[in-house]
């Protein structure tokens, strides 16, 4: 059994990327393994993507190419107790991980000469419009940039940033699509309010986002400059966007940001 990519933990992100990996033929079924404790995560797996699992995270640290760590974060410790990462044969794979609030610092601890990245990707990936941000370790080198960079553009877009910046991006791209839910959700109420069907209200809210995000991504209008263009003197946008600002909506947006940064820099390696 040649596996190229080892992933150690099955959970809902780690599915969403094995999911787009294989959709787009970067992987075969046969070239993945996961590791998972629970046997009907394991099932589901083998069933749906006919991938290999195993209980053994050890066995999954053999992967030829990546390695993918998406188990919890409180977990990790256990986890590389039960591994031998000292006896994989050279040349290592990748180590990619995806735990949140866990420094390369401390993954470089525990894949001593591995090339580390530590990887924040974010829910849309699930969908395939996902935004992710690579932070690469000391061993990383550009051909690893390189394929790190295929792989993830399967899940949507990818940027590069220091590592110092990860809990900027947990907070706004990590967190971000809550925040936005909320504000559709918010939308859609405002219709109901003003008396259309629930069904009919989340369906236009949920196209007036998409739309604009498509809008502002074709035109690379500023966002300020797709409000004004649309605020016509005395209208309907107008009085609404007044009373947004006087209801603080956007110095509530910004902050709600850096409360989720703030959140996340307080969980870096506890």
């Amino acid at each position: 059994m040649s596996i190229r990519l080892g992933v150690i933990g099955g959970g809902v992100m780690a599915e969403a990327i094995i999911s787009r990996l294989l959709s787009k033929k970067l992987y075969q079924s046969h070239e993945v393994l996961v590791s998972e404790p629970n046997q009907q995560r394991r099932e589901f797996f083998e069933k749906t993507y006919q991938v290999h699992t195993t209980e053994n995270n050890q066995t999954v640290v053999e992967s030829k190419e990546v390695l993918l760590l998406s188990i919890k974060p409180q977990v990790l410790d256990e986890v590389l107790t039960s591994l031998n990462v000292v006896g994989h044969s050279r040349p290592y794979p990748l180590v990619v991980s995806i735990l949140a609030g866990v420094s390369l610092i401390r993954l470089e601890t525990g894949f001593p000469g591995y090339p580390i990245l530590r990887v924040m990707p974010n829910a849309p990936a699930v969908v395939g419009a996902g935004m992710t941000v690579l932070s690469p370790g000391q061993m990383v080198k550009p051909n690893h940039l390189v394929l790190a960079t295929t792989l993830f553009e399967a899940i949507g877009q990818v940027i590069q940033v220091p590592e110092y910046l990860m809990d900027a991006v947990t907070g706004l791209s990590g967190s971000g699509p809550a925040f936005v839910a909320m504000m559709i959700e918010a939308l859609a109420d405002g219709g109901v309010y003003a008396g259309l069907p629930r069904g009919t209200a989340i369906q236009l809210a949920l196209q007036t986002v998409l739309g604009t995000v498509q809008l502002l991504q074709n035109t690379e209008l500023h966002p300020a400059q797709l409000k004004d263009k649309v605020s016509s003197p005395g209208g309907t946008t107008i009085a609404g966007v007044t009373r947004l600002e006087k209801a603080g909506f956007r110095s509530a947006i910004i902050e709600a940001v850096q409360a989720a940064y703030q959140r996340s820099q307080q969980l870096m390696d506890r």
